[in-house]
């Protein structure tokens, strides 16, 4: 239910159409205050939906009813905005003037439209490169002759003819010879928004506020540090006390403003960590002085380096009678974090979260490395951002919290957030007030979108609802076609096309049994040098494939590969989810060869492994002529005797090989399906452990 006035300004007509609608539809309302139920909202939203209004009309009603918007929210907070109030009845009270106002309104929105522009084709030195273009359609878009651009590609070592075609590599020189600019066509679609290319003015910048993600392991102090810096640094001025938490909030320090992301306290973090980092401009990675490098803070160094993202090291728990620095610094300088003190480019803090220590000195860390990196946007475009939590609310609805990045965000804009769309509702900062816009670097929560969209996606509001409806819809069919086709970032296949297109680095997931395998691995990986392309290792260890390693690999366009270990079940459900290919192997040199026929284009034909089924050994049985049985239980599909199997212990592949022998009870059997038990020896291996897993597999071949 609504009143009457905020359905107004929800479907962007004035107070006194709806009334006059509601009179034609017998609905007993007749003050902007009444109530509107759902069936009355039903019934105009029909009314409406067969009407069409002339644009500019339509963009007048907007400025009018943003006024009344905005009447409304200061009746409702209580606060001063005479200034905007007045310069809002300055635009509208002379809609008399018809005429005049139209031009200045066409003119303003023109204006935006050229700023929403990604690629301006306008503007002389650009030029779009088509798909399979040929060098007639380059010689036409550079309105020079096709004898006059042969002559230069010749020149340039190109032998073409007017009908051939031309790549973007070739293009790109040649148009540069023009002093032009060349860019790949599809960049402009703004249905593909995440990869937008925005363009601005140096002049229509400003500085923004830096946001920030404290990172580290369980325990070391995460949330106690951002609860003491928001309740310390509240922005100034503002009405009203800490009253919601919507995963993201803004402090004021030393009148600058930093916006911190609450990500570590959500279950949203581990989905959103690796695209996370795209919205995060400095991690503040939090070590506790007692505790040292944990798992958790290696894989946030990871992270934070997969984005190329500055860190600021924060050494907590200072106070502690077991601290110890110089460890910590010893650690952190092994996975190439060095601090200043020991000539490296990395601030290190000293605090004590609990004790309020050192959170200056941090922060003005975090504005010193702010003003290095020049952070800057542009406030006068529509916003575009990032989902940083999404709930359902049984009262009002989908509920989002935003990262505006780049623009401005205001009531009312129609807006496309992953695959969901909708117009700004309310909007409410981080203290739960009702605000009618938010600049770049903002969290807002907001409603109003049709669904819940996930963590991490990507938004972009629009000039018009039916533009949004549009993108929106064709987002959408290009989702269910993704999934129809299937959408895999990056396999073993892909290597040579990307290295086809110009890629110089493949990206890699190392995971090893032993640390020894994991620098062999590595150094060998290191050296291959195919047509000039090198292997980036983003992340290497010891141990079991996890789903972080999923998460990492899928944002950062990586191939997985581990060396006598096995992802458990649930960690190849996320891999398949994510369509994350993994890359089992037993003997290094495989490895390297495979990458090495890959990165060539020459692989061999890929078989794929059909897990048959596992099984636990729960008894071991010592007989000196056969050596151990493993007394197994059947826990999924079936084991045969005939068959593959490896023994896992602690996910670690510990033998691969065949079955030597398989019983149940006296008799020999081919098969053993789940729920029943039997006897079991390996070949020529003897060292099984109770609770080890048997797995059965065989391995079938793919056609390319």
């Amino acid at each position: 239910m609504m009143s009457v006035l905020e359905y107004a300004i929800d479907i962007k007509r004035t107070v006194e159409e709806v009334l006059e609608e509601c009179k034609k539809l017998n609905i007993d309302v007749s003050r902007k205050e009444d109530i509107l139920d759902e069936e009355a909202i039903i019934m105009l939203d029909n009314a409406f939906a067969t009407t069409t209004d002339d644009e500019v009309e339509e963009m007048i009603e907007e400025e009018v009813e943003y006024e009344e918007a905005v009447k409304a929210i200061i009746k409702k907070n209580n606060i001063d905005f005479d200034v905007k109030t007045e310069k809002l009845k300055k635009k509208s009270q002379d809609i008399d003037e018809k005429e005049e106002y139209e031009t200045k309104r066409k003119e303003m929105y023109k204006h935006k439209e050229k700023l929403m522009t990604n690629a301006p084709t306008e503007e002389e030195n650009i030029v779009l490169y088509k798909e399979d273009m040929t060098v007639g359609e380059l010689a036409k878009a550079l309105n020079v002759s096709g004898v006059e651009l042969i002559k230069k590609l010749m020149n340039l070592g190109i032998m073409v003819n007017v009908n051939s075609n031309i790549s973007f590599e070739d293009a790109e020189v040649v148009v540069f010879e023009y002093t032009k600019e060349l860019k790949r066509e599809e960049t402009r679609d703004e249905a593909n928004f995440e990869d937008y290319e925005i363009t601005d003015k140096e002049e229509d910048l400003v500085e923004r506020p830096p946001v920030v993600t404290i990172m580290g392991h369980v325990d070391h102090g995460k949330t106690t540090l951002l609860d003491v810096i928001r309740k310390s640094n509240v922005v100034a001025g503002e009405a009203g006390g800490i009253t919601q938490h919507i995963g993201a909030y803004q402090v004021e320090y030393n009148g600058k403003k930093i916006t911190f992301i609450d990500t570590p306290g959500h279950a949203a973090f581990t989905e959103m960590r690796a695209r996370g980092a795209s919205v995060t401009d400095i991690v503040v990675l939090i070590v506790a002085a007692d505790d040292g490098v944990m798992p958790q803070t290696k894989e946030a160094i990871d992270h934070a380096k997969a984005a190329n993202v500055p860190i600021i090291v924060a050494i907590n728990k200072i106070d502690k009678s077991n601290a110890n620095l110089e460890r910590i610094l010893t650690e952190l300088a092994e996975y190439g974090v060095i601090s200043e003190e020991w000539g490296g480019d990395t601030l290190v803090n000293k605090i004590s979260a609990l004790k309020n220590e050192g959170i200056d000195e941090l922060l003005a860390n975090i504005l010193l490395i702010s003003e290095m990196s020049n952070l800057k946007a542009n406030p006068n475009r529509y916003a575009i951002g990032t989902v940083i939590e999404s709930k359902l609310d049984k009262h009002v609805g989908p509920v989002t919290t935003l990262l505006i990045q780049n623009g401005t965000l205001r009531l009312g804009d129609p807006i496309v957030v992953g695959t969901t769309y909708g117009r700004v509702r309310t909007m409410k900062n981080d203290l739960h007030q009702d605000i009618v816009e938010a600049l770049p670097s903002t969290p807002v929560e907001i409603t109003g979108l049709n669904d819940t969209p996930a963590a991490g996606d990507r938004f972009m509001a629009f000039e018009t609802e039916k533009k949004a409806r549009a993108i929106y819809e064709a987002r959408l069919k290009k989702e269910k076609d993704k999934s129809i086709k299937g959408n895999v970032p990056t396999s073993l296949d892909d290597l040579f096309a990307k290295i086809q297109s110009g890629a110089k680095e493949i990206n890699v997931v190392l995971k090893a049994d032993v640390s020894g395998s994991v620098e062999a691995i590595r150094g060998a990986l290191q050296q291959i040098d195919v047509e000039g392309v090198k292997i980036n290792i983003i992340r290497s260890g010891v141990g079991n494939i996890t789903e972080s390693d999923i998460v990492l690999a899928n944002a950062s366009d990586a191939i997985i590969i581990g060396f006598n270990v096995r992802p458990t079940s649930k960690t190849l459900e996320v891999a398949k989810e994510y369509n994350v290919d993994i890359r089992l192997h037993n003997i290094i040199y495989k490895i390297i060869e495979e990458i090495e026929l890959a990165m060539k284009g020459m692989l061999d034909p890929e078989y794929e492994e059909k897990v048959l089924g596992q099984a636990e050994v729960r008894k071991i049985f010592k007989y000196s002529k056969v050596g151990n049985i493993a007394g197994c239980h059947v826990i999924s599909g079936v084991i045969k005797r005939d068959g593959k199997v490896r023994l896992i212990r602690d996910g670690i592949v510990i033998f691969d090989g065949k079955i030597n022998s398989m019983r149940r009870e006296k008799d020999e059997v081919k098969e053993v399906k789940q729920g029943y038990e039997c006897g079991i020896t390996l070949e020529r291996f003897n060292d099984i452990k109770e609770k080890d897993i048997m797995e059965a597999y065989e391995l079938v071949e793919i056609k390319r």
